[in-house]
C-alpha cells in the first residue's frame, strides 16, 4: 500500500474525521497512490493518518459501498480492480440517458430555453481565449455540463440515475481531461451538442453526444491501461510486487 501521507487530523466529531480520511483514500485511489489489487488492514490506515479505527471503518464501508473498495475475511480491505465489462454498462447507461434527455429538450418549443441550458451556454459557448485550461476544473465543468442535460430534461428520477452512473464512473473519467487537446477538443464538441440542442435539431444532437461520449470512453480506457502499466514497470524496477 502507498497511503499519501497525510496531515494530524485536528480533534474533532468522528463524523468530520471520517469524511477527512474517506476524501484522502478516494485521492490515493484516483491518483494510482493505491492500485487496483492492493491490499491494506484497518491498522494500517488507522496508524497513517494518526486517527482510531472507528472512523477508518467508516470511511472504509463507505468507499465499499461506492465500489471502489473490497474487502476479505481475515485477510483486509483491497482496492477493487478495474473491472472494463462493469465500466462498458454504465456508459451505455449513461448514453441512453442522456439521447432521451436530447430528445425530450428538442420537443420544447424553440424560444422556451431552461435555466440550465443557459448556464451551459454560458459556460462553454465561449471564445477560445475565455475558456478554462486547467484540466481538473474542466473535468467538474464536463461532468456538470452531462448532469445539467438530465435535468433541465425534467425527469429528477432520470437525473438521479444519471448522477449515481457519473459517480461510479468519475475515477476514469477524469482522466481525459489530463490531455491539452482533449480539454480542446470538448469544449468545440459541448459547444455543437448545445448548437444542435438550441436549433431543436435532435437527431444531430443525440449523434455529437453519442460520439463525443464514445471518444471520450475510448480515450480514457487507452490512458488508464497504460497509466498501470507504467506504475507496475515503476513498482518492479523498485523491488515491489504489486498484483494487479
Amino acid at each position: 500500500m502507498q497511503l499519501a501521507d497525510a496531515p494530524r487530523p485536528a480533534k474533532g466529531r468522528p463524523a468530520g474525521m471520517a469524511e477527512r480520511i474517506y476524501q484522502q483514500l478516494k485521492d490515493d485511489i484516483f491518483e494510482f497512490r493505491l492500485l487496483p489489487g492492493d491490499r491494506f488492514s484497518e491498522g494500517e490506515v488507522a496508524a497513517r493518518v494518526e486517527a482510531s479505527r472507528t472512523p477508518v471503518r467508516q470511511a472504509l464501508h463507505r468507499l465499499q459501498r461506492e465500489g471502489y473498495l473490497q474487502v476479505h475475511f481475515r485477510s483486509g480491505w483491497q482496492v477493487r480492480p478495474f473491472d472494463f465489462a462493469h465500466f462498458e454498462e454504465l456508459y451505455e447507461l449513461r448514453i441512453v440517458l442522456e439521447l432521451e434527455a436530447v430528445r425530450r429538450l428538442c420537443q420544447r418549443p424553440i424560444d422556451e430555453q431552461p435555466a440550465a441550458l443557459q448556464e451551459l451556454q454560458r459556460t462553454w459557448m465561449v471564445q477560445p481565449d475565455q475558456r478554462l485550461q486547467d484540466g481538473r476544473a474542466v473535468s467538474l465543468l464536463d461532468e456538470r455540463f452531462h448532469c445539467l442535460l438530465l435535468e433541465a430534461a425534467g425527469n429528477r428520477e432520470m437525473a438521479r440515475v444519471h448522477a449515481e452512473v457519473s459517480e461510479k464512473i468519475r475515477i476514469l473519467r477524469r482522466l481525459d481531461f489530463t490531455q491539452a487537446p482533449r480539454v480542446a477538443l470538448t469544449y468545440e464538441e459541448h459547444g455543437s451538442i448545445l448548437g444542435a440542442i438550441l436549433a431543436r435539431r435532435c437527431e444531430e444532437a443525440q449523434q455529437l453526444l453519442k460520439a463525443h461520449i464514445e471518444v471520450s470512453k475510448a480515450e480514457v480506457r487507452k490512458i488508464t491501461l497504460h497509466m498501470l502499466h507504467s506504475v507496475r514497470q515503476k513498482a518492479a524496477g523498485a523491488g515491489d510486487v504489486i498484483d494487479l
